[in-house]
């Protein structure tokens, strides 16, 4: 996985996302698997 720097303002956004022992890995995983659904979401046409 590449290294990302984070700005303060960022990091003080992921803390308050974070429950209990949660990595910064984990929130990002799923923050992305969050916007993935929503992206297919949109892009899902009913026949």
């Amino acid at each position: 996985m590449p290294n990302v720097n984070l700005d303060e303002e960022t990091i003080e956004r992921l803390d308050a996302l974070r429950t209990e022992d949660e990595s910064y890995d984990e929130i990002v995983s799923e923050l992305i698997n969050i916007y993935e659904a929503e992206e297919l979401t949109l892009f899902t046409t009913d026949g």
